[in-house]
């Protein structure tokens, strides 16, 4: 085999000098950036790693690589490399093996238009699951009536239709369906109105970044020509109200100025008020020793839904960062810091109140705030109470004692008592009613911690359970991104790598069942494993369930009998004609509306990446 070398711009092959062209020169320079700044975190990252690997990096577009290598969460390493603009753009193609292309080159690829575009019917009439929850308590439940699916039912769900989203690789924002229409969005930065029925496309809108959020769609007032809006967050923290017939827009905030902070849980809307949870990727970047760690903390905005004013803006951490000490090349590294909320604010109007989870510190020591639950006053953002479940859990990715990239800019474990778990609660409260008119706020964690509080106690422990330690397969033993409720238990899915699924009783915390995890369909590694990190979505009797290999079960509420299952990583033959396939289920959960279950599968961070929203009813 011939020996390839390059020497100032040229082949050495066979002893002979032969030019390099600007295309071949190019790549290899991206090449070499690429094994010599990418693959010392990407090449193998740890199991338990949020840091995707080599082949989910390939499957990325390469307008997002370029985003997180110039505003995202890569730019503190892309920085530290020395890297140039134009270094930068070959690095994204070349992972990618695609060009980047023009402005508007995805909003021409759409196909499938509808004939027509009738008015929309409102939304607050007829069956409707509307943005994270179908109810203020995110209890994650649906009615009877609004589900129009039975338990005796789900074990002939067919397959309906596939929708294909253009240039997408993360289907991670949660579909809101309403008055027969499909509202989403993905990565790519687009949200699209879809036909429930026929998954024909209504409009589609681009945002500034990709759309992680549950849409919400509600009445407007004093817009001339407007009836309705959907609201939703994007990933670098602007806040958008779309005209829900047309898609066209009708304003925009940024509600966060922090370079890396973004929207990931769903808004909510009370009255006029619009909640916006705020969180961030500063602990991807704050290892980093260029980086002057740490200085982003998470918040609640409330705006006024007419016009995106901004009402009030809470943090979950009330002392500003301050210039704690330099490391050793001397940047700056600051404190207090951490504490996104990562999920949608439960509402609780008896109390005038909303609830939200809190992540972990990014600092030690970690401030009290966080690692728990903060209830805010409706009105005026007013710090209510707080409860913290956790203590000084200062995480940093790439900070663990055995990290090879660990620096000093790193948690002292040792000196600073670090506890380093990275548990945060980064589920919504569930609130619930029980039958005696107890109210309660189940809060689930990443620890495998479940707790119930009394609301009217400022968050007093009613009951705890744990779920269990973590098992030799690795993981946490809790819950990732939401449990679901009914009127008689909590249903938890296990983010541990073998999965499994555990009901308690609302009333009294007590196990109930436990459903074990299934052996995954596909290869051990990074992106594919059996846990389940999804959210959970239960009708009367079933409560259904996403994996990260691609799995959806259904399980029986009374028993957790597996009674249907369907493998969603794989490719699919779509309505509207665009390549698309399923992966890991993570983040948003089913909605089921009319009889119809829709998810979003292929969540493209430290997954298997995927681009299609499935459609599911029982088959004739």
């Amino acid at each position: 085999m011939m020996a390839l070398r390059i020497l100032a711009g040229w082949f050495v092959l066979t002893g002979a000098l032969v030019p390099l062209t600007s295309g071949q020169e190019q790549s290899i320079q991206a090449a070499r950036l690429i094994e010599q700044h990418c693959m010392v975190c990407h090449g193998s990252p740890a199991p338990d790693s949020r840091i995707p690997n080599r082949d989910a990096l390939r499957q990325l577009t390469p307008e997002r690589v370029l985003e997180a290598l110039t505003t995202g969460a890569m730019a503190a390493q892309a920085k530290e490399a020395g890297l140039t603009d134009n270094q930068k753009r070959f690095v994204a193609e070349y992972m990618t093996s695609r060009a980047i292309g023009p402005p508007g080159a995805r909003q021409a690829s759409m196909t499938l238009r509808c004939y027509s575009t009738p008015p929309l019917g409102n939304p607050a009439v007829g069956p409707s699951w509307n943005g994270w929850s179908p109810d203020d308590g995110n209890a994650r439940f649906q009615a009877p009536s609004a589900a129009g699916l039975t338990a005796g039912q789900v074990p002939h769900l067919k397959l309906k239709w596939a929708f294909g989203a253009p240039g997408a690789t993360s289907m991670y924002s949660q579909p809101t369906v309403v008055a027969g229409r499909v509202f989403f969005g993905s990565d790519a930065g687009f949200v699209y109105s879809l036909n429930a029925d026929t998954g024909c496309v209504y409009w589609s809108f681009e945002a500034k970044a990709g759309v992680r959020t549950a849409p919400v769609i509600a009445p407007v007032k004093d817009i001339p020509g407007v009836r309705y809006a959907v609201y939703f967050g994007d990933l670098k923290s602007n806040v958008y109200a779309a005209d829900a017939d047309t898609g066209k827009l009708i304003w925009t905030t940024q509600v966060e100025s922090h370079p890396l902070s973004r929207i990931t849980g769903g808004v909510r809307l009370q009255g006029n008020r619009l909640f916006v949870p705020v969180a961030s990727w500063e602990e991807s970047s704050g290892y980093n020793i260029t980086y002057e760690c740490c200085t982003f903390r998470g918040s609640v905005v409330a705006l006024e839904a007419s016009t995106g004013h901004q009402l009030w803006k809470s943090y979950t951490i009330s002392e500003a960062p301050r210039p704690v000490r330099r490391n050793s090349i001397g940047t700056q590294l600051w404190g207090p810091a951490g504490g996104g909320v990562w999920n949608a604010p439960t509402i609780d109007v008896q109390r005038h109140a909303i609830y939200v989870g809190v992540g972990n510190a990014y600092t030690a020591p970690a401030a009290d705030t966080t690692d728990g639950i903060i209830a805010f006053d409706m009105d005026t953002g007013k710090q209510l109470w707080h409860r913290q479940f956790v203590t000084n859990d200062a995480w940093v990715e790439n900070c663990r004692p055995k990290d090879k990239n660990r620096t000093e800019n790193c948690p002292d474990i040792k000196q600073q008592n670090v506890s380093y778990n990275d548990v945060d609660m980064g589920a919504s409260p569930i609130l619930r009613t029980l039958p005696n008119g107890r109210s309660l706020l189940i809060l689930a964690g990443e620890s495998g911690g479940v707790v119930a509080l009394d609301p009217d106690q400022k968050g007093a422990v009613v009951w705890q359970t744990h779920l269990g330690e973590p098992v030799a397969e690795g993981g946490q033993p809790g819950i990732g991104f939401g449990a679901a409720a009914d009127d008689h238990a909590v249903y938890l899915p296990l983010e541990r790598r073998v999965g499994g699924v555990t009901a308690v009783s609302l009333a009294t915390g007590e196990r109930l069942w436990f459903s074990p995890g299934q052996k995954p369909t596909c290869p051990a590694n990074t992106a594919c494993s059996g846990a389940q990190h999804a959210a959970a979505t239960v009708i009367p009797g079933v409560v259904f369930s996403g994996a990260a290999d691609g799995i959806l079960r259904g399980y029986s509420t009374v028993d957790g009998e597996v009674i249907w299952e369907f493998n969603t990583a794989r490719t699919f033959n779509t309505i509207n004609e665009i390549p698309a396939n399923g992966g890991t289920l993570r983040g948003p959960g089913a909605t089921i509306v009319g009889g119809v279950l829709f998810v979003g599968s292929g969540y493209g961070l430290a997954g298997q990446p995927g681009n299609v929203l499935l459609a599911f009813e029982v088959g004739r």
